[in-house]
């Protein structure tokens, strides 16, 4: 497996992410934000307010609950530790461009989550499912290409992704607190089996409850952090400013200067609020919405918080510590999640050590919760029954014992892999497809300009194309649509 992983699997992904995915995913952002005519400033407020009435629900989960469920797959321990080695290699100048990617992939979120409410299907429970597997069989025409699409997702998330998060939740108890690795195993299928055994909507009513306190606790502390070194704020901004285009001398610099700050920066952006990956979309076609842009500007959202708020909490826990804990003229001393732990350490006390555990736990539990609910959805996909979903629960479970006892590095590289390619599958798809998105954001301006509160009617909104199904068909009734419910 080591010789697999540095001769085979590790020179493809550094090819895939180096020189391919970078530049597809920046190039997919700058593109749907010129089309859509910088959706991600213009209607942040709508985004805001959205939010804000998007609690009840009809057949599916709420747009809120699909919202939480998408930011739990997407906060996990790369908000804490990728933040960190990011600072490590690239210097402050990193957060600058994660800051710059997550603006314009906030655009691409958005293209991706609408397309996944234009094409979902409604499940046997009346409940409803889609995502990247689905527009690309309904809207493209392949379900060849929904089928490879599912099947990566299905290994990457389901399987790989919540064996790296186990493994990083025993790391920490066992660093912290000498907990043993086996001890803590049994205690995440303890918690995790009957969430998971509950299906979409149970993990959905967790998530919806779990994520906003663990994003307000962890965003306070950042505050509160900052607030006690408040001095040092003008020369944080200073070094990020600085940093991303090379206007200061840092002593010593950092591992490439301004190349590596974009780098270093652009891929830990990129690869934390998965805008444009194909991972999200997943979740927001279960929600129960209006309008497909609805519950777009939602998951653009999500985006926003993922880097914006809780990315950009964790940079300003470390800078703010001064150069006792980061000095950028010598960034290797420390890093990953052992660079924010003595941060918040040094900013608090020794007391927060406990309270990053829990933090820590609960970013990466969430994100084993959100993680299943997209590999179930890409089940349903493949035709997938009760049984064979059990079974896989069960596979899930026995994925995160693995993870929590074994060392992972090659796993986790062939996952790199697997949702690299499920990346480019997707961007290929929404390229495609954007025409959709677009037919869609002119009807939901034209209601909007009118006064109205926006509802989607297929045969009314000048699709580029006939969409099959009922969900968004008008009711002989009235106008009201199935896909309604906010």
């Amino acid at each position: 497996m080591e010789f697999i992983e540095q001769h085979l699997i590790g020179p493809v992904s550094d090819v895939l992410y180096s020189y391919i995915l970078v530049y597809l995913l920046v190039a997919a952002g700058i593109y749907f934000t010129i089309r859509t005519r910088f959706i991600q400033i213009r209607y942040f407020k709508r985004m805001l307010g959205q939010l804000t009435h998007s609690r009840t629900h009809g057949e599916g989960i709420s747009s809120f609950q699909a919202f939480c469920v998408g930011l739990a797959s997407r906060v996990g321990t790369g908000n804490i530790a990728g933040v960190a080695i990011a600072l490590t290699v690239g210097g402050p100048g990193s957060i600058f461009w994660m800051w710059v990617v997550a603006a314009i992939g906030m655009a691409t979120a958005f293209i991706e989550a609408t397309l996944g409410q234009i094409f979902k299907v409604r499940a046997d429970d009346g409940s409803f499912r889609g995502g990247p597997a689905f527009y690309i069989q309904r809207g493209l025409g392949s379900r060849f290409g929904g089928i490879i699409f599912a099947v990566l997702l299905i290994f990457t998330f389901g399987i790989a992704f919540n064996m790296v998060q186990a493994n990083a939740i025993s790391a920490v108890l066992n660093a912290s607190y000498e907990v043993e690795v086996g001890w803590t195993t049994v205690g995440l299928i303890v918690l995790a089996a009957p969430v998971l055994f509950g299906g979409v909507k149970r993990v959905a009513r967790i998530a919806e409850i779990v994520l906003p306190l663990m994003a307000l606790a962890y965003t306070g502390l950042a505050m509160v952090i900052v607030a006690i070194n408040i001095d040092y704020l003008p020369q944080v901004l200073g070094q990020i400013i600085g940093g991303a285009f090379g206007l200061t001398e840092l002593a010593g610099g950092f591992a490439g200067g301004i190349a590596a700050a974009m780098l270093n920066g652009v891929k830990r952006g990129l690869f934390s609020n998965e805008a444009g990956m194909g991972s999200a979309p997943n979740v927001a076609a279960t929600a129960t919405v209006s309008h497909p842009v609805k519950q777009g500007l939602i998951q653009s959202l999500g985006v926003f918080v993922d880097t914006m708020i809780i990315c950009t909490a964790t940079a300003f826990i470390i800078l703010a510590s001064g150069p006792e804990i980061y000095d950028p003229s010598t960034p290797t001393r420390v890093e990953g999640a052992t660079l924010t732990q003595a941060a918040v350490a040094h900013g608090l006390g020794s007391w927060t050590v406990s309270l990053m555990v829990v933090l820590v736990f609960v970013f990466a539990f969430s994100s084993v919760l959100g993680n299943y609910v997209y590999a179930e959805i890409n089940l349903f996909f493949l035709g997938a029954k009760r049984l064979a979903i059990n079974i896989f629960r069960v596979a899930v479970l026995m994925a995160i014992a693995v993870g929590g006892l074994a060392q992972l590095t090659a796993v986790w590289a062939l996952a790199d892999v697997a949702m690299g390619f499920m990346a480019l599958v997707n961007l290929v798809a929404i390229f495609l497809l954007g025409k959709w998105a677009f037919a869609a954001i002119k009807d939901y301006h034209r209601q909007v300009d009118a006064g109205e509160d926006p509802v989607f009617v297929a045969e009314e909104a000048g699709l580029p194309g006939t969409l099959d199904g009922d969900i968004w068909m008008r009711r002989a009734s009235g106008p009201a649509v199935v896909g309604s419910g906010d």
